[in-house]
């Protein structure tokens, strides 16, 4: 019967430090030793009742251009 491969599991850190783009740094459970986060819940408008556009890309502007264009076209 063969046997069980060892260390196939990677190392868990229990206190890994995540790192949002606001600047909070906190501590969290990951395979990863360093994380870097987008958004967190002090930043989040859902937490913080402040709106927050993250814009990726350029969507918001490509969104404003489609919507000017159609109102031209109506008119």
């Amino acid at each position: 019967m063969p046997s069980m491969k060892t260390d196939a599991h990677p190392k868990y850190f229990t206190g890994a430090k995540a790192t949002c783009a606001c600047g909070r740094i906190f501590a969290v459970g990951s395979t990863n030793e360093k994380l870097e986060v987008e958004i967190c819940s002090s930043c989040h408008p859902f937490y913080s009742g402040n709106e927050k556009i993250l814009d990726t890309a350029g969507r918001v502007e490509k969104f404003k251009a489609r919507k000017a264009a159609g109102v031209k076209k109506r008119a």
